[in-house]
């Protein structure tokens, strides 16, 4: 049974989360990835950074939907994730657009789980970490890949 050692990407490329979001932004379109494990100082993984948390950007301000009851307001979409959207929307650094304390697998998960946290949980990019430490990446074109191999 193939592993994720066994398709991933091992030269990582990573932004930290002061990176401009430009910068990341042209990094993605320009290697032509999915996504950005994005990595401390001491170089633990702290996010990752997709496409589409970049597409983001391009929404508009969502706005609460409200009702009333015995005369108060009650909003329908929480204040903490309009919140939320508003950073991600207005992201200057990848720090403010990144997905934080993303799924990870391990250089020994099977193959099947890969594909079904990507299939069930539309993932496209996933950190591989071991030992607390980033040691490689799968997307969903490495595990497309076993399929010729």
């Amino acid at each position: 049974m193939l592993k994720v050692k066994d398709i991933m990407t091992r030269e990582v490329i990573t932004v930290t989360p002061d990176t401009e979001i430009l910068k990341a932004a042209a990094l993605l379109l320009e290697k032509r990835i999915n996504g950005l494990p994005v990595v401390d100082k001491a170089g633990q993984l702290v996010g990752i950074l997709c496409q589409s948390d970049l597409v983001v950007q391009q929404k508009k301000i969502p706005l609460p939907s409200l009702f009333t009851l015995l005369e108060g307001f009650v909003p329908l979409t929480s204040m903490k994730r309009i919140d939320r959207e508003v950073e991600k929307i207005a992201a200057v650094t990848v720090s403010q657009a990144m997905t934080p304390r993303p799924v990870i697998v391990h250089p020994q998960t099977g193959i099947e789980e890969v594909a079904a946290l990507m299939a069930d949980k539309k993932y496209h990019t996933l950190p591989v970490v071991e030992d607390g430490r980033l040691v490689g990446i799968v997307g969903k074109e490495d595990v497309l890949k076993t399929l010729f191999s």
